[in-house]
């Protein structure tokens, strides 16, 4: 994964756009650069970008929302309404461009961000939302967020630290920095999960002990199955005397009933025949009457709904006259109203001619006018855009002193352009295009002729120090031999001595070996030497102790001592001799290329051959930029003199065509002053049209109005003809009171069924008393002699028998069913047991191999691991960068801290603590290399950053470390940036993005 360019606008305290591309110019041939300015400038802005847009995350907020924008006021430039970051990177499926954004509203609040990813091979957006995009960074790039900031983004100070940090503290600095804080909360959990699924386990036990106690003996349990049969027999007994009881008692309840029903029915046929007698007395007569009519009835409904269509079409006749009327009046409003917009006068036959000619009289009219306004605009817009570039404000208002001013303006700019020629002695037909890329070519050449000088310097410098550091060795290089030679001899003669002793240590074993055989010999027993069986000198007392072993000791400790010195001392003769070979070919490959660039640079720029410093070099591309700058105001004022002579000729036809406006809206506003002319016409029009069609919908509607009032006046008199006949021979006066005594069918209907259910219900009610007096008879006869309180005593004494015995039965049962389902819950309880002992056989074999309170073992454990691998990937980037050191593990009899192997030393071990603040850098830098080695994996990372640690070395370690930087760059091709402020490395690094501040607070970003 490479990044290719890097794009921002207002991040933090780089207010406007700012683009950085790495594959042009000058990062194509300086793949290392620094990244430089003040503190607070922006520079880890830059490395903030490229994580923000492409995983929503940056490394000191974590990750971002529109809460953590406004709460914070992070990201997103101070006064401004948007903010944007795109990261440019190619990787193995291609090249992506990711991006992050986000706005202020028009309301002034701020929307939520956006991201998308755009592929350069397809040329289109991938389809994604904008929570799927760092996921999608994350598979194209082959790196999640954290293993990304460890990979490319290398913070070596951590390292710096955890070099000599104790092994405690070693291990959580390990876990920070690689993120391998998994492990312990695994081992945490595979403590909790053994402790779980045992507490499980015994909690079942438990309740196991408690179902045992629980259960009853196999004497008790028959003895309860037997009383429970028995005590069965019993309740059966006593349930058929209750159910004979029960029966007794509901039968004298019925025959109540029966009783109670009969008085029912009596009085609904009483209160039946009262309602039927009230009845007739009110509804009696009327019904009488309406059957007398009702053959006629359909006559009569005709005769009354006529007579009521009859008033009605009188009615209607005078509402159309009356409309008629009003019609009439309106129709000579609307001529009125015409006359007084065309300004003449009007008839009904006239009124659509004479409307349709001043309509389109006014219409060509405001056409021609429109058409000025719209010539005004565009020869307006003509004139802004030829001035757009001149920053002259043009006054339409007053259009004849703004053509006196573009007049004066152009005379002046003709006069400044005259003036900058003869400064530059520029001919009038000279090409100003062709001066100004001549000039660009030569600032071009003195620039790198510049950079070229700087080349030298460095050299010239570079040569100067490995001179003072061969010096500085040749005095150590000449003592050693003899020191060597001096050392040898004391190693020699210390071994010597201590052969000496150690014979001396021999001879003395031996004898004690004899002295052993002495003590054990006893009188009466043979001596295995000589036979004797009388030993005289048996119990001679011990020799006394000597030194000789103390000596012995001090003699192998000197010379162990004097062998280690020897070493030690060879080693860094071999350091030293290889150093000054090594120093010598630098010197002279660089000398050689000193002399390669000097002869390129006579061949290439023998214009500067005579110079003797990079600053005579620039001051002449100083002034060759200021010659530019002149020649660039001279093709503006050229510009600017073009557009105004373009301009005045635009603004003086402006000028007549307002005056042409002018004299036409007076002439319109002679005959017409309204807003509309096609909405008053056409609005007067419909109006005339839908007076005059009313006006014969109503001729109309009269006519057919006459003819209904004609039609109902037969109809009425043919009906009352037939009437007047009926009437005639009934008891009715006219036809009037006959219309009157018929009734509508649904309330004679009513009345007529309300007489019936009365009539129904009187004998409905006979009825059910002759059922009820025969059915009352019937269980009379089935009836006891006894009363039904006493039945109702007798059968609450054998429900209360019942009851006990019942209960009784029920506990029984209950105890009984208690036994088996403990029984039943044990079998289950342990059977699941054994199941839950082989499922936690796992975690129980787990947590002892990893398990704890902490999770203290296997994260220590998974820790050495990740730290082997760490040192082996650390040792492999530390041969590339010096041979000399290799980072191991401490021995169990060291100090806990790492352990640096000196090489050129015979392979000493000794403690990181002792390394110089250069040894130190490198090898904390290679421990950096090695984590971004590890956490890329299988990913080619070609792009790094690196954020700390430079501002505390010193000049002679701080060249050490560029060097060893610049060797890195060029082995592995990767692009490096440096961020820091320290002004050495401005010098040494040319290619620089170099970061400043103004009054404000804001930060530009330049590269050079």
């Amino acid at each position: 994964m490479k990044i290719l360019k890097v794009e921002f606008e207002n991040i933090n305290s780089l207010k406007g756009f700012h683009e950085i591309d790495f594959s042009k110019e000058p990062f194509l041939t300086n793949s290392l650069f620094a990244i430089t300015g003040p503190t607070g400038s922006g520079k880890s802005s830059i490395l903030d970008v490229i994580s923000l847009a492409l995983f929503n995350h940056v490394p000191r907020l974590g990750k971002i929302t529109k809460n953590e924008i406004q709460s914070k006021g992070a990201i997103l430039t101070r006064n401004q309404k948007n903010s944007m970051a795109r990261v440019t990177y190619e990787c193995n499926n291609g090249v992506y461009s990711s991006q992050w954004t986000i706005e202020i509203n028009r309301n002034g609040n701020l929307n939520d961000y956006e991201m998308e990813i755009h592929d350069h091979h397809s040329g289109k957006l991938l389809d994604l939302k904008k929570s799927m995009v760092p996921n999608k960074n994350e598979e194209l790039i082959g790196l999640n967020y954290d293993q990304f900031i460890k990979a490319v983004l290398l913070a070596q100070g951590e390292f710096a630290q955890f070099l000599k940090a104790k092994k405690e503290e070693r291990g959580e600095l390990l876990e920070k920095i690689t993120g391998t804080g998994i492990y312990r909360r695994l081992g945490i959990k595979a403590f909790e999960k053994n402790k779980e699924a045992n507490r499980e386990i015994q909690e079942q036990q438990n309740e196991i002990k408690v179902i045992q106690n629980d259960l009853l003996e196999d004497e008790i349990i028959d003895q309860h199955e037997s009383d429970l049969k028995k005590k069965t027999s019993q309740c059966e007994d006593h349930q058929k005397e209750i159910e004979k009881l029960k029966k007794a008692i509901q039968l004298k309840v019925d025959i109540a009933a029966q009783e109670k029903e009969i008085l029912k029915q009596k009085q609904i046929e009483t209160t039946a025949t009262q309602e039927l007698r009230k009845f007739d007395a009110e509804h009696g007569f009327p019904l009488k009457q309406h059957e007398k009519v009702q053959a006629e009835a359909d006559q009569l409904r005709d005769w009354h709904l006529y007579k009521n269509n009859l008033k009605e079409a009188s009615e209607t006749k005078e509402k159309i006259s009356a409309a008629i009327k009003d019609n009439l009046e309106q129709q000579t409003q609307v001529l009125n109203q015409s006359s007084e917009l065309i300004g003449e006068p009007v008839t009904a036959e006239t009124i659509s001619g004479k409307l349709d000619s001043f309509r389109e009289k006014v219409l060509g009219l405001q056409e021609t006018r429109k058409n000025k306004l719209s010539s005004y605009a565009s020869k307006k817009e003509q004139l802004l855009t030829e001035l757009r570039d001149t920053a002259i404000n043009f006054n339409e208002q007053d259009l004849q002193g703004s053509i006196i001013s573009l007049t004066s303006e152009l005379e002046n700019s003709e006069k400044k352009k005259d003036i900058l020629n003869q400064h530059l002695k520029i001919e009038a037909g000279e090409n100003l295009e062709e001066v100004s890329q001549k000039t660009k070519a030569e600032i071009k050449t003195a620039r790198e002729a510049a950079n070229i000088f700087l080349n030298f310097e460095t050299r010239n410098s570079e040569i100067r120090n490995i001179e003072k550091e061969l010096e500085k060795d040749e005095k150590i290089f000449e003592e050693l031999p003899r020191k060597i030679k001096d050392k040898k001899a004391t190693s020699e003669s210390l071994k010597l001595q201590l052969q000496n002793s150690e014979q001396r240590k021999e001879l003395e074993l031996m004898k004690a070996s004899l002295d052993d055989l002495r003590k054990k010999l006893k009188d009466g027993e043979a001596c295995p030497l000589c036979g004797s069986e009388h030993h005289p000198y048996a119990h001679q007392q011990d020799l006394e102790d000597n030194d000789l072993e103390k000596e012995i000791a001090e003699l192998k400790a000197k010379s162990q001592a004097a062998d280690k010195e020897l070493h030690q001392l060879e080693a860094e003769f071999l350091s030293l001799q290889k150093r000054r070979n090594e120093l010598n070919n630098k010197l002279n490959t660089i000398q050689e290329e000193q002399e390669k660039s000097k002869a390129t640079f006579s061949n290439n720029f023998n214009e500067f051959e005579g110079f003797e410093s990079r600053k005579e070099i620039e001051l002449i591309a100083d002034e060759l930029e200021k010659k530019l700058e002149v020649i660039i105001e001279i093709d503006k004022q050229v510009r600017r003199s073009r557009a105004i002579k373009n301009a005045i000729p635009l603004a003086k036809e402006l000028k007549e065509i307002i005056s042409d406006g002018k004299a036409l809206k007076k002439e319109l506003d002679a005959i017409y002053r309204g807003n509309n002319i096609q909405k008053d016409v056409q609005q007067i029009s419909n109006s005339w049209i839908k007076l005059r069609e009313n006006f014969s919908n109503y001729q109309e509607r009269a006519g057919e109005n006459e003819k209904q009032l004609s039609d109902l006046n037969n109809q009425i008199a043919k009906i009352e003809q037939h009437l007047d006949q009926f009437i005639a021979h009934t008891d009715f006066q006219n036809i009037e009171e006959a219309w009157k005594a018929l009734m509508s069918e649904a309330e004679a209907s009513k009345l007529r069924q309300e007489k019936q259910q009365l009539s129904k219900q009187i004998d409905d009610a006979r009825a059910s008393i002759k059922l009820l007096n025969e059915q009352l008879e019937k269980l009379k006869k089935l009836d006891t002699e006894t009363e039904i309180e006493k039945l109702k005593e007798h059968l609450e004494e054998k429900n209360a028998l019942f009851t006990s015995l019942s209960n009784e039965c029920k506990e029984l049962e209950r105890k009984l069913k208690n036994q088996q389902e403990r029984l039943k819950r044990m079998q289950e309880l342990q059977e699941q047991i054994t199941e839950k002992e082989k499922q936690t056989k796992r975690w129980r074999l787990l947590n002892e191999l990893i398990g704890d309170s902490k999770g203290k073992q296997f994260n220590d454990f998974a820790q050495d691991l990740t730290l082997s691998q760490l040192l082996k990937l650390a040792n492999v980037r530390l041969q590339d960068l010096n041979d000399r050191y290799l980072i191991d593990k401490p021995e169990p009899e060291e100090d806990d801290g790492l352990v640096a192997i000196d090489e050129h030393m015979g392979g000493q071990r000794r403690s990181v603590k002792t390394l110089s603040g250069g040894e130190t850098f490198i090898l904390s830098l290679s421990m950096a290399l090695a984590l971004s080695d590890l956490a890329s994996k299988n990913v080619e990372i070609n792009s790094l950053f690196i954020d700390e640690g430079f501002g505390t070395l010193d000049p002679e370690t701080l060249d050490q470390t560029l060097d060893t930087l610049e060797k890195l760059q060029a082995e592995s091709s990767k692009t490096i940036g440096i961020i820091s402020h320290v002004d050495s490395l401005k010098e040494r690094i040319s290619t620089q993005i170099k970061l400043t501040r103004n009054g404000q607070g804001y930060s530009s970003l330049s590269i050079r």
